[in-house]
C-alpha cells in the first residue's frame, strides 16, 4: 500500500513539474537602469540620451540615442511608428530593437532607462518592466530589456548589446491588425544600420515578425532560447570594429531548459505618427 501511494505521489509530482512553464529571468535588476523614465505615453520618445561611452555601429560612432517607447532605440531621430516593419530590407532608420511593437504605457509601468556598470564596463540600459499594448491594454504584459555595454577594452568603439526577456505575452497592438494583443502585424526583433543594397547590415532573430512564434510557449519563444549566453532569455551581440558578430540563433530549447526542469523535480522530492484619430 505504501509503495502504491508513493508511486501515485511521484506520478502527480512529475505531472505538476512538467506542467509548470519554464520562466526566464534574464532581465538585469540594476537600479541604474531605472534612474530615468519616459512618462506614461503612447508612441513617445525621449530626446537624445547620453550612452556614457562611444559605440561604433557599422562605421558610425554614436554617443547618444533616442529611446522609443515602442521597444527600440534609434540614433538619427526618434521613431513614433507603432506598426512594426521588417528590419532587414534596408531603407530603415539605424535601429536596435529588442521588441518593436505597439507598446502603450498609459496604464501600468512605464519605460525606464539609465547608466550603470556591468563587469567593470560602463553600460546603458532600457527597461520595459511589464508594459501593455495599444490601446491601454494590460491584460497581457511584456517584461524585456535592452543593455549596451562598453567594450572599448577590446578596441575603440567596441561594445556589446543584449536583448533580455522575462515575459512575452503579447505581440501586437489593436490598430496593427491584432486582437487581444495577438495576430496582425507582429513584433520584430533585431537591428539595422539603416542602409540599402550592398551596404545593408541587419539581422532579425528567428521568429521575428511571425505571429505566435516569440510568445511564451511559442516555437521561437524569446524566454526559452538564448544566444551567446548561458542564461535563458538573453541574446548577446558583440560589436567589434563596427561589425556585429552574430553566432547562430538556437531554434530548440537549450539544455539549460531541461536542467531547470530536472532541478525542479529533484527539489520537489525533498520539498507615421499615430493614428491621426486614435
Amino acid at each position: 500500500m505504501l509503495r502504491s501511494k508513493l508511486a501515485v505521489a511521484a506520478s502527480s509530482l512529475m505531472f505538476c513539474a512538467v506542467s509548470m512553464p519554464l520562466t526566464a529571468q534574464a532581465v538585469r535588476s540594476d537600479a541604474g537602469f531605472t534612474t530615468n523614465n519616459l512618462p506614461a505615453n503612447d508612441d513617445g520618445s525621449t530626446g537624445l540620451i547620453n550612452l556614457g561611452f562611444s559605440a561604433n555601429f557599422f562605421g558610425t560612432t554614436y554617443t547618444q540615442a533616442f529611446v522609443n517607447n515602442n521597444g527600440n532605440i534609434t540614433f538619427n531621430a526618434p521613431l513614433p511608428t507603432y506598426t512594426p516593419f521588417g528590419l532587414t530590407g534596408g531603407g530603415v532608420p539605424p535601429i536596435i530593437a529588442p521588441f518593436f511593437a505597439d507598446v502603450d504605457t498609459r496604464n501600468g509601468p512605464v519605460m525606464t532607462y539609465g547608466t550603470s556598470s556591468i563587469g567593470g564596463h560602463n553600460a546603458f540600459g532600457v527597461d520595459w518592466p511589464g508594459v501593455g499594448y495599444y490601446s491601454g491594454n494590460v491584460d497581457k504584459t511584456n517584461i524585456f530589456q535592452l543593455v549596451l555595454i562598453d567594450r572599448s577594452d577590446t578596441g575603440a568603439g567596441n561594445f556589446d548589446f543584449e536583448f533580455n526577456y522575462n515575459q512575452v505575452q503579447w505581440e501586437t497592438g489593436d490598430v496593427s491588425g491584432g486582437s487581444g494583443g495577438l495576430g496582425g502585424s507582429c513584433a520584430h526583433v533585431g537591428y539595422s544600420n539603416g542602409l540599402s543594397g550592398a551596404n545593408n547590415n541587419s539581422a532579425e532573430l528567428t521568429g521575428s515578425g511571425v505571429c505566435g512564434a516569440l510568445l511564451d510557449g511559442g516555437a521561437d519563444a524569446l524566454i526559452s532560447h538564448d544566444q551567446n549566453s548561458t542564461q535563458l532569455g538573453r541574446y548577446v551581440f558583440q560589436v567589434r570594429n563596427g561589425q556585429v558578430v552574430t553566432p547562430p540563433v538556437t531554434s530548440t530549447p537549450e539544455p539549460s531548459s531541461l536542467a531547470l526542469l530536472g532541478t525542479g523535480l529533484v527539489g520537489i522530492v525533498p520539498m507615421v505618427r499615430r493614428r491621426r484619430n486614435r
